[in-house]
């Protein structure tokens, strides 16, 4: 017998081994890192990987669940911050025992609490002039005709019915705001239902960062507040 047909004969004895016992070679893990590297070997460059792909794939979804997950946890966080800021601020909006240092404290305490710039107090009034008593004794309120509330909060859009408005791009008017209308760049708008035989009202806060109030952003913490102030503002109108 030659050479040549003894390696054939050993190779096909070989081969039938391993095909009749395949834990032969898939036990020995430096023969299945050595056939790995050879196959990757002889696929050459321009040969699709489908093992590597896979792993790319799997890595790349893996990131993706991980950013995922610290965004879930930092939102909890900042709604959780957020809601302690509202409470804060309405525990401190509670504790005067008069009229005038409710609005001095929701003007200076409160807009400090909650990190905004301004805050107003919009109040319609059929004869459309301002109240002398309630600017001598408050920079907050400001009193309005009739239909004020609803055409602010739309911005000329058309009637809204939605209780809070958030927004970036503040009116131009100076009745809100005065001189410091041009330095503020983001706002939120609180409808206020103050009661049977009431015109509107509406609490406005207002910031100069734009990323304060945007679209989009909750609206549920602010709806509280909102109903938490309008509850006040019955007591105190009463």
């Amino acid at each position: 017998m030659t050479g040549q047909a003894l390696k054939a004969d050993q190779a096909d004895e070989f081969r039938a081994r391993i095909i009749a016992d395949p834990a032969l070679i898939l036990d020995d893990q430096d023969l299945m890192r050595t056939l790995v590297a050879a196959s990757e070997r002889g696929m050459g460059d321009n040969i699709v990987d489908l093992r590597g792909l896979a792993m790319e794939r799997l890595e790349a979804r893996l990131d993706r669940l991980e950013e995922t997950h610290r965004a879930v946890i930092a939102a909890a966080y900042e709604n959780l911050a957020g809601t302690n800021q509202i409470h804060r601020a309405i525990l401190r909006m509670l504790d005067p025992e008069q009229f005038e240092g409710f609005l001095r404290t929701l003007g200076h305490d409160v807009a400090r609490i909650l990190s905004v710039d301004a805050i107003r107090l919009v109040l319609e009034s059929p004869e459309a002039t301002p109240d002398p008593a309630l600017e001598r004794i408050s920079d907050v309120v400001r009193v309005v005709g009739p239909g004020f509330v609803e055409a602010y909060m739309s911005s000329g859009n058309g009637p809204t019915t939605r209780q809070v408005v958030l927004r970036q791009t503040i009116p131009q008017t100076d009745v809100l705001y005065g001189d410091r209308a041009p330095d503020l760049r983001s706002e939120a708008c609180m409808r206020l239902d103050l009661g049977e035989k009431r015109m509107a009202g509406m609490l406005v806060m207002a910031s100069d960062s734009p990323h304060m109030f945007k679209p989009g952003q909750g609206t549920d913490l602010l709806s509280f507040f909102a109903g938490i102030f309008e509850r006040s503002m019955r007591r105190w109108l009463a």
